[in-house]
Parts: structure tokens; sequence; C-alpha cells
């Protein structure tokens, strides 16, 4: 009983957290990718073009959490969905740093 309080306050935290950036970002949709023992990631991309994610600890909490903020979710990160986000410098410098040599992420 006390782990299923748990995951309902968990749920209602990142609710709570989904909104706020909803709200940053004129809007928002996202797209839950299980992320093993970690838990389940919660992708979110704004209106706006930006993104971001959080982590739950399980399936379950992430989509509790994502039905009671209202998020429209989409199976997959592709095509349409995907090409809202915006990227800056700081991410090609960040994919470039990785990829090529680049500033390191530390």
């Amino acid at each position: 009983m006390a782990d299923t309080k748990q995951a309902e306050r968990r749920a209602t935290r990142l609710a709570k957290q989904i909104r706020a950036f909803s709200k940053e970002h004129g809007g928002a949709e996202g797209q839950l990718a299980y992320i093993g023992q970690m838990g389940t990631r919660i992708v979110l991309v704004g209106e706006d073009g930006g993104w971001g994610d959080l982590v739950a600890p399980s399936y379950t909490v992430a989509q509790s959490a994502a039905e009671k903020a209202g998020l429209t979710l989409h199976d997959e990160f592709d095509g349409e969905f995907a090409a809202k986000v915006v990227t800056g410098p700081y991410e090609w410098t960040r994919m470039a740093g990785i990829q090529l040599g680049g500033p390191s992420n530390k």
C-alpha cells in the first residue's frame, strides 16, 4: 500500500513539472521511453521547440504523470513530432564535441 501511495505522489510531482514546462513553452507534447532499471524517460517538446525530459521510476508512474498533466503522448520520437525540436549552438557544439573531438561535456 505504501508503494502505491509513493508512486501516486511521484506521479503528481512529475505532472506538476510537466504542466510548468508546458506553460513555459506554450504547450507541450511528449513521448515515454523505457530506459531499463532507471525507469522511464518522459521526453517533452514544447510548442516553441524547446525540449527537456524527466525520469520516472517506472512506466506506470510516467504514464500516470502524463495523464494527470493532460500531456499528448506519441508512440515514437520521429516524424513531425521530432521535427518540432529546435536546437541551438549549445546542442550542436555538444554533439560535435562528442563526435569530432570538440569541447568535452565536462
